[in-house]
């Protein structure tokens, strides 16, 4: 048996997240596992489980998931990523395949995930990023939007920023990084964490527009987070504008 790990970038525009789910009708869209399962299953001739280091919801890219599955197939991991990219769709592509011990799973094996969110700062946004960036019009302040980052570093209860999930979570993360960076209109919000509650990088950034535009003070996310409340923080941010850039583990 061997353990073979995947990264995959894609664009999710027109999937319905990462993870499996039950088509009701073929109108349903599929889902990233759903292709990667189907096309690894025609590759190596036998049923696949696929791990990933955790769910992206509809509309969210990624740059670098990291995903897992335990196979008998003897072929090599570059006729896997060849087959695989020879297959997919063209908004899906494996950027590596390599052989992993046996007990690396990509989600509990993971140390940190770092997302990183799109804006558009202006009266337009290009058409080559309107599936990949937000567009806000209200001029933003971006430097008041980092003084109340600052605020997010560190271990915190983050309900505030936790939308309501199916499964009861464990809500204590720690923020090891929340960068604002600015060029021309472009806005860009990097958010590296030891793991994220559902929708909670798109609650956060939405949160952080409030401040830009004024409505809320740098100051307020200390309360925010103080109320362990969702109705606290600001609105979820669009899906298009976030990605995953990138799953850090603690071997190359």
């Amino acid at each position: 048996m061997r353990n073979i790990k995947l990264v995959v970038e894609y664009d999710g525009s027109n999937y319905s997240g990462w993870q499996v789910q039950n088509r009701r009708n073929k109108k349903d869209k599929k889902t990233i596992q759903q292709c990667l399962e189907k096309a690894l299953g025609q590759i190596l001739q036998e049923k696949v489980k696929l791990i990933g280091s955790g769910r992206t919801d509809a509309g969210v890219h990624a740059q670098g998931q990291v995903a897992n599955c335990k196979t008998k197939s003897k072929l090599s991991c570059g006729n896997i990523q060849l087959a695989l990219n020879s297959i997919l769709a063209d908004d899906i592509r494996i950027k590596q395949v390599r052989e992993v011990p046996l007990d690396f799973h990509a989600r509990f094996s993971a140390q940190s995930k770092l997302y990183r969110y799109s804006i558009v700062n202006g009266s337009f946004v290009s058409p080559f990023l309107r599936d990949y960036a937000y567009l806000v019009k209200y001029p933003l302040d971006v430097q008041k939007m980092r003084r109340a980052a600052k605020y997010l570093l560190g271990k915190h209860d983050f309900r505030s920023f936790q939308a309501k999930d199916k499964i009861q979570r464990h809500s204590l993360r720690k923020v090891l990084r929340l960068v604002i960076r600015k060029h021309k209109n472009l806005i860009c919000l990097d958010i590296e964490a030891d793991g994220f509650l559902y929708r909670m990088a798109r609650n956060i950034v939405g949160t952080l527009i409030e401040v830009g535009r004024g409505r809320l003070r740098p100051e307020g996310l200390q309360r925010i987070i103080k109320a362990k409340n969702r109705e606290y923080a600001g609105p979820c941010a669009p899906a298009k504008g976030l990605c995953l850039m990138a799953v850090r583990y603690s071997f190359p």
